[in-house]
C-alpha cells in the first residue's frame, strides 16, 4: 500500500550561506580583538642567582607626629622650631648613618602640614628614602 502516490519526496535543504556569513564575522572580530606577541617566538632562559637576605638591615630614622602637632624622634619628644633646625635633630639622631630610612608614623588625625614638615626636615637633611607608617584595619 503506497498511501504517498502522487507526492514526490522532498529532500531537506541545508542552506550554507547564512553560516559562511556567522563565520566570516567571528573570524574578523576574532582577527581585530587578537594581539600578537613577538616575544612568545623567542626561548628566553633567565639567569639563575642565588643570592641570601642582606646581613644589613637599614637603619630606620622613627619620626613620630600626633594629633596635637608634636614631635618625637627616635621616641625622643623633640620640638619643632624650624624645617632646618628639626632637620639638624635628625642628623644627630641618626648619628652619622649614611642614609637612613625616615618611618614617619603620623596620627589620623594629624595636620597635613605636619606631616610635610617632616617631609622637608628630611630633604634637608639629605634622607631620600621615606616611608609611612600604617595599621590594619580590625
Amino acid at each position: 500500500m503506497n498511501f504517498r502516490r502522487g507526492r514526490g519526496r522532498e529532500e531537506p535543504e541545508i542552506n550554507l550561506i547564512p553560516l559562511i556569513d556567522i563565520l566570516i564575522v567571528v573570524l574578523i572580530f576574532l582577527f581585530l580583538t587578537t594581539t600578537y606577541n613577538r616575544f612568545a617566538e623567542l626561548q628566553i632562559n633567565l639567569p639563575e642567582a642565588s643570592a641570601e637576605k642582606s646581613a644589613d638591615k637599614p637603619q630606620v630614622l622613627s619620626v613620630a607626629v600626633d594629633a596635637a602637632g608634636k614631635y618625637s624622634i627616635n621616641g625622643a619628644a623633640t620640638p619643632y622650631g624650624s624645617a632646618e633646625g628639626f632637620a639638624e635633630r635628625m642628623r644627630e639622631a641618626a648619628k652619622g648613618t649614611k642614609d637612613p630610612v625616615v618611618a614617619i608614623s603620623a596620627d589620623a588625625h594629624a595636620t597635613h602640614q605636619s606631616v610635610i614638615n617632616v617631609m622637608e626636615s628630611a630633604r634637608l637633611a639629605g634622607y631620600n628614602h621615606i616611608s609611612f607608617t600604617t595599621q590594619s584595619r580590625r
